[in-house]
């Protein structure tokens, strides 16, 4: 039996999170474990579900559907109630849901596997002076003078960082090398280039 009539067979020709029975087709959930195959690791979605999975915007409303599909028997269907319950986290009630779900050691292996149930509320995000996010290996250029304490030198304008390092306990701290030294940089001063 094909995968696409395997899972619409499972799923009664409905949306397997929502319950709509219209434009259908199968998701392959990310980072399904090796030892699942087939249909076991995809389920049937309709296009309003699948088109929120990874849209920045979601209709929080829609998702109510979740409080059936955490019930779900099948793993997968589980498994994304799962992620997309963390993803809406922020409007309050999906918390409720999360708290009565219940998941197998393996199956919540396999939910946490995107990192959706990590807290990032208390990750620090570094940005430059114009707003930008900046990652670790990323260059900058400084928009003002510096000097650089402990030391006579100044740090021109213009000058280029390159591979900037994070500092893990401070969001306006980053670390570069200027004319071959390493030195901390105040965000606020520099422009990601």
């Amino acid at each position: 039996m094909s995968l696409e009539r395997e899972v619409t067979k499972r799923a009664g020709n409905k949306c397997e999170l929502c319950g709509a029975e219209e434009k259908l087709a199968i998701y392959k959930v990310p980072e399904t474990p090796a030892r699942i195959e087939g249909a076991e690791g995809a389920i049937l979605a309709c296009n309003t579900c699948e088109s929120q999975f990874d849209a920045e915007v979601r209709d929080a409303n829609h998702w109510r559907c979740l409080n059936d599909s955490i019930w779900s028997p099948v793993s997968a269907v589980k498994v994304m109630s799962f992620r997309m319950l963390h993803r809406l986290r922020a409007e309050g009630w999906p918390q409720d849901l999360l708290d009565m779900m219940y998941l197998e050691e393996d199956e919540r292996e396999w939910a946490k596997a995107t990192g959706d149930a990590e807290d990032k509320s208390k990750q620090l995000v570094h940005r430059d002076s114009n707003g930008n996010v900046l990652q670790a290996g990323d260059s900058v250029v400084l928009i003002k003078d510096l000097k650089v304490k402990g030391s006579s030198m100044i740090a021109k304008q213009g000058t280029a960082v390159r591979r900037i390092s994070l500092d893990h306990e401070n969001q306006t701290y980053i670390e570069g090398k200027v004319d071959g030294q390493l030195i901390v940089i105040i965000t606020d001063y520099v422009k990601k280039i």
